[in-house]
């Protein structure tokens, strides 16, 4: 599986498709058990330029810098929240936009998580024996 270097990975984090070559990569950002703190990450990445921004406009340049922290951190928490409420559906449309079909991910997602629950309830849910 190849990752994409820096410049290809801030791309992909802001919506650009990437080439053929990472098609696997983007599958594996999609369907991994981390996959919801890479949706996060990618969130966060996308609020950064901006936030930063408004903390020098709101803080540095005149302006009260508790004022201008407690309004990035309540646009952390918004973006956090949609990120969060979005997940699924913005996971799958990316997927679909690298060329793996509608619901997919999802599809992945579930196949592995039904595995890990039989591998779970195989170890830790059997009859006791009768001794």
């Amino acid at each position: 599986m190849l990752r994409p270097g820096l410049v290809w990975w801030v791309r992909y984090q802001y919506g650009a498709t990437l080439p053929e070559r990472y098609r696997d990569w983007v599958l594996h950002d999609g369907t991994c058990r981390t996959w919801v703190l890479r949706v996060l990450v990618r969130g966060l990445v996308q609020i950064a330029p901006l936030a930063a921004v408004l903390f020098v406009g709101l803080g540095l340049l005149g302006g009260s810098w508790p004022i201008a922290a407690g309004a990035m951190l309540l646009g952390v928490l918004v973006v956090v929240r949609i990120a969060l409420t979005n997940s699924v559906d913005g996971v799958d449309a990316r997927l679909v936009k690298h060329g793996f079909p509608p619901g997919h991910g999802s599809g992945v997602r579930r196949r592995r998580d039904v595995a890990a629950a039989e591998r779970y309830a195989a170890v830790w849910r059997r009859e006791p024996s009768d001794q």
